[in-house]
Protein backbone atom coordinates (compact mmCIF):
# COMPACT_ATOMS: atom_id res chain seq x y z
CA UNK A 1 0.00 0.00 0.00
CA UNK A 2 1.49 3.60 -0.69
CA UNK A 3 0.80 6.10 2.10
CA UNK A 4 2.19 9.42 2.54
CA UNK A 5 2.17 11.54 5.64
CA UNK A 6 4.19 14.48 7.67
CA UNK A 7 5.11 15.97 10.80
CA UNK A 8 2.24 18.42 12.63
CA UNK A 9 3.66 21.39 10.80
CA UNK A 10 4.70 19.86 7.28
CA UNK A 11 8.27 20.62 7.35
CA UNK A 12 8.67 16.86 7.47
CA UNK A 13 6.72 14.76 4.32
CA UNK A 14 7.14 11.51 3.26
CA UNK A 15 5.93 8.70 1.04
CA UNK A 16 6.62 4.71 1.59
CA UNK A 17 5.04 1.54 -0.07
CA UNK A 18 4.45 -0.56 3.66
CA UNK A 19 2.09 -3.97 4.03
CA UNK A 20 -0.86 -3.05 6.27
CA UNK A 21 -0.58 -6.10 8.23
CA UNK A 22 2.58 -4.52 9.53
CA UNK A 23 0.25 -2.43 11.94
CA UNK A 24 1.83 -2.65 15.60
CA UNK A 25 0.64 -1.27 18.94
CA UNK A 26 3.90 -1.25 21.61
CA UNK A 27 3.38 -0.85 24.64
CA UNK A 28 6.96 -0.32 25.85
CA UNK A 29 8.20 2.20 28.55
CA UNK A 30 9.86 4.02 26.24
CA UNK A 31 7.02 4.08 23.89
CA UNK A 32 4.96 5.58 26.61
CA UNK A 33 7.40 8.01 27.29
CA UNK A 34 8.33 9.12 23.81
CA UNK A 35 4.75 9.78 23.10
CA UNK A 36 3.22 10.73 26.41
CA UNK A 37 0.08 8.25 25.82
CA UNK A 38 -0.03 4.74 26.67
CA UNK A 39 1.12 3.11 23.82
CA UNK A 40 2.42 3.88 20.40
CA UNK A 41 0.69 2.54 16.66
CA UNK A 42 3.77 1.96 14.45
CA UNK A 43 4.15 0.56 10.91
CA UNK A 44 7.17 -1.61 10.65
CA UNK A 45 9.09 -1.54 7.44
CA UNK A 46 12.23 -1.28 5.80
CA UNK A 47 13.96 2.27 5.92
CA UNK A 48 14.39 1.95 1.77
CA UNK A 49 10.34 1.63 1.70
CA UNK A 50 10.59 5.12 3.56
CA UNK A 51 11.70 8.47 0.58
CA UNK A 52 11.42 11.99 2.61
CA UNK A 53 10.30 14.55 0.13
CA UNK A 54 10.48 17.14 2.51
CA UNK A 55 13.13 18.69 4.83
CA UNK A 56 15.25 15.81 7.10
CA UNK A 57 13.96 14.83 10.67
CA UNK A 58 16.31 15.23 13.22
CA UNK A 59 17.54 12.04 14.79
CA UNK A 60 17.53 10.98 18.61
CA UNK A 61 19.48 7.68 19.71
CA UNK A 62 19.09 5.42 22.81
CA UNK A 63 19.04 2.34 23.84
CA UNK A 64 15.42 0.63 24.16
CA UNK A 65 14.27 -2.12 26.50
CA UNK A 66 15.68 -4.58 24.95
CA UNK A 67 19.09 -3.31 24.65
CA UNK A 68 19.27 -2.22 21.57
CA UNK A 69 19.82 1.43 19.83
CA UNK A 70 16.64 2.77 18.80
CA UNK A 71 16.76 6.16 16.52
CA UNK A 72 13.87 8.40 16.94
CA UNK A 73 13.39 10.61 13.98
CA UNK A 74 11.20 13.97 14.51
CA UNK A 75 10.43 17.05 13.19
CA UNK A 76 13.04 19.83 14.20
CA UNK A 77 10.74 22.19 14.06
CA UNK A 78 7.21 21.11 15.92
CA UNK A 79 8.90 17.81 17.55
CA UNK A 80 6.29 15.47 15.90
CA UNK A 81 7.84 12.21 16.09
CA UNK A 82 7.92 10.48 12.36
CA UNK A 83 10.10 6.82 12.23
CA UNK A 84 12.06 4.85 14.47
CA UNK A 85 14.83 2.66 13.20
CA UNK A 86 17.53 0.67 14.54
CA UNK A 87 21.06 -0.36 14.67
CA UNK A 88 21.45 -3.55 12.81
CA UNK A 89 19.22 -2.24 9.85
CA UNK A 90 16.85 -4.79 8.04
CA UNK A 91 13.96 -5.52 6.23
CA UNK A 92 11.67 -4.95 9.76
CA UNK A 93 13.95 -2.52 11.58
CA UNK A 94 11.87 1.02 10.45
CA UNK A 95 9.01 2.05 11.88
CA UNK A 96 6.38 4.91 10.91
CA UNK A 97 4.30 6.95 13.77
CA UNK A 98 0.84 5.68 12.91
CA UNK A 99 -0.47 9.18 13.86
CA UNK A 100 2.06 11.18 10.73
CA UNK A 101 0.76 8.71 8.16
CA UNK A 102 -2.43 10.57 5.87
CA UNK A 103 -4.10 6.98 5.22
CA UNK A 104 -4.29 6.23 9.30
CA UNK A 105 -7.66 5.51 8.77
CA UNK A 106 -7.20 2.67 6.73
CA UNK A 107 -4.52 0.71 8.93
CA UNK A 108 -5.75 -1.06 12.05
CA UNK A 109 -3.18 -2.79 13.79
CA UNK A 110 -2.64 -6.14 13.75
CA UNK A 111 -0.27 -7.17 17.14
CA UNK A 112 0.43 -5.83 20.41
CA UNK A 113 4.25 -6.13 21.68
CA UNK A 114 5.81 -5.66 25.10
CA UNK A 115 2.64 -6.49 26.68
CA UNK A 116 3.67 -6.46 30.06
CA UNK A 117 4.11 -2.80 30.01
CA UNK A 118 0.66 -2.47 29.03
CA UNK A 119 -1.44 0.30 31.56
CA UNK A 120 -3.42 -1.75 33.79
CA UNK A 121 -6.88 -0.17 32.13
CA UNK A 122 -6.11 -0.46 28.64
CA UNK A 123 -8.58 -3.02 27.47
CA UNK A 124 -11.64 -0.99 29.52
CA UNK A 125 -12.04 1.83 27.60
CA UNK A 126 -15.00 0.93 26.53
CA UNK A 127 -16.75 1.24 29.76
CA UNK A 128 -15.80 5.24 29.62
CA UNK A 129 -18.39 7.71 29.09
CA UNK A 130 -18.14 9.18 25.58
CA UNK A 131 -18.38 12.66 24.40
CA UNK A 132 -19.67 13.55 20.63
CA UNK A 133 -17.37 16.47 19.99
CA UNK A 134 -17.44 18.32 16.06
Amino acid sequence: MKIDGQCHCGLVTFEAEIDPEWVSICHCTDCQTLTGSPYRVTVICAGEAIRLTGKSPKIYAKPGDNGLIRFQHFCPECGSPLFTSGENGGPEDWGIRWGSIRQRDQLQPQRQIWCRSAAPWINDLKALPGLATE
